[in-house]
């Protein structure tokens, strides 16, 4: 993805920009005047490290994923000497079925973030603020717009944007690493496990075998692997007792007036909505480069693709801007609706001790609940049955709202801080230090795409190549077809197709 420099994109750059400024104004109001949990709770003070250490964490999470899958297929030995952490870094994360438990992990340490951040930054009054004007605390607070424009831009476009190419320069740190363990971490514990139980279940329907570079687990791992798999189900539903049990009972943070029956209802329809939105972007990924004939015969599934990759390619990048502003926006809803928080002389959830009441308000049982049944079981049954995803309206219609929040501006300020942040950081594209997927494979380092599994049980989105390519190279791609079908097998690491005239023209009749 790139930007030009056309008077509209810089107008967009600059109105986002101010409003990105004006909603961190806000919200440091916000937490300094004590209108919002944590600093009211505990102090201003606290709530603001607090809001500032998430935001960070969170766009090395995001940042570390986009570069620990894009490193996933190149060489090691090429960046060992150059860069050793993000070498640390891949290489515990690309042994056997590493990546597949970091993903897993990460999952959870973004929901759990974005729910520190709500306790952190999101109002629990709106009534008034420094005497602003009431439409402006309606735009920016009450429907959580400040929020979501701090967190997005800050904590999740702009650095998926410079991971994107400088992979290797922006996990090169220990924090990268710190990040990368506490995932492993969060997925060992078995905490998350049950998702296994829907992939496994997935794979079943779907009559695929889950792929493995590992071999089979041992009598006793079995039984470590399977009784973690049940702690995390007993776990999970549990969760959902106790938050269902609070909302009947108005015991969760959601607005004052608002009935238990919509509180419930709008729990599990904003659940529905994120689960679509994650699992739109891997059906979205995996029919890209399917035959137009072979994705399916439905009315929605041809209506969905032909608006995805119609033009030059840009609306696959442009959903995935207005997914991440949409899926953050029902992420602060959904940590509204199941933080619990009792009112004095209330009874604490099922009689428990006061210890396990605290707990329970922390929020982490939401951000559980969010996690397995929110986004990573949605993602495995796109992974299995990506056309069937795309044959419902509702992935059309939020294909349209998705463009139409790209097609606004209002993220493009993240362009001007991964700008900024790449500057100041110093970070470099990769072909700097280990060349271009060609070169490499010139030299005998070609790439290995098997590295990347794919299909049932494996929710892995691939970077969006053709739409980091430059502008020239898109429009010649447009002309000819050919010219796109021969990108695409260079990155699937495919020799054997010959370059089309064309582009053998564009580049001077220099085929090297």
């Amino acid at each position: 993805m790139s930007q030009g420099s056309d008077p509209w994109t810089l107008f967009k750059n600059f109105y986002s920009t101010c409003l990105l400024i004006f909603s961190v104004v806000i919200v440091m109001g916000l937490i300094f005047e004590q209108k919002t949990a944590l600093s009211r709770n505990v102090h201003p003070w606290f709530a603001f490290f607090a809001l500032w250490v998430a935001i960070l964490w969170l766009s090395m999470v995001e940042g570390g994923q986009a570069s620990l899958v894009g490193l996933a297929p190149v060489n090691k030995e090429l960046y060992k000497e150059s860069h050793k952490k993000s070498y640390m870094c891949t290489a515990l994360c690309h042994k056997g079925d590493n990546l597949d438990r970091y993903l897993l992990g990460r999952q959870f340490m973004v929901v759990l973030v974005v729910f520190v951040v709500n306790l952190s930054g999101a109002p629990i009054e709106t009534s008034a603020l420094w005497g602003m004007p009431k439409v402006i605390i309606d735009i920016f607070l009450v429907t959580g717009a400040a929020m979501i424009l701090f967190t997005c831009m800050i904590g999740q476009l702009n650095t998926q944007v410079n991971a994107a190419h400088c992979m290797l320069d922006y996990i090169n740190n220990y924090f990268a690493v710190f990040t990368l363990y506490v995932a492993m971490l969060i997925e060992f514990s078995g905490l998350l496990h049950s998702s296994y139980l829907v992939q496994k279940l997935v794979a079943a329907l779907a009559g695929q075998k889950i792929e493995s570079f590992e071999e089979e687990r041992s009598f006793g791992m079995n039984i470590f692997f399977w009784g973690r798999c049940l702690l995390s189900l007993a776990a999970l539903i549990y969760s959902l007792a106790v938050t269902i049990s609070a909302l009947f009972s108005e015991q969760t943070t959601m607005w004052e007036g608002v009935p238990s029956w919509l509180a419930i209802v709008l729990f599990f329809v904003l659940m529905s909505v994120v689960g679509l939105l994650e699992g739109m972007q891997i059906a979205f990924f995996a029919v890209a480069k399917v035959p137009a004939s072979e994705r399916g015969n439905s009315v929605w599934a041809k209506k969905t693709c032909d608006l995805l990759f119609k033009g030059e390619g840009y609306n696959l990048p442009g959903f995935m801007i207005g997914r991440q502003l949409c899926v953050v926006s029902c992420f602060f809803v959904i940590a509204r609706v199941t933080t619990i928080s009792l009112k004095e002389n209330d009874p604490n959830v099922f009689g428990v001790p006061d210890a396990a009441q605290s707990f329970f308000n922390t929020g982490l049982l939401g951000a559980l609940i969010t996690t397995i049944l929110g986004s990573i079981s949605w993602q495995l049954v796109a992974s299995a049955f990506p056309i069937a995803f795309l044959s419902n309206p509702f992935t059309y219609i939020f294909l349209r709202i998705c463009l139409f929040l790209e097609a606004t501006g209002i993220a493009s300020g993240s362009w001007v801080l991964a700008a900024i942040h790449k500057r100041f950081a110093g970070f470099q594209r990769d072909e700097v230090y280990i060349g271009t997927a060609e070169e490499r494979a010139a030299s005998d380092n070609k790439d290995d795409s098997q590295r990347l599994k794919k299909g049932a049980g494996h929710p892995v989105p691939l970077p969006g190549f053709i739409a980091a390519c430059p502008k020239s190279l898109k429009d010649l791609m447009l002309k000819d077809p050919a010219v796109k079908e021969y990108i695409d097998s260079l990155r699937e690491g495919d020799k054997n197709l010959e370059m089309p005239e064309s582009l053998k023209a564009a580049m001077g009749g220099d085929t090297k």
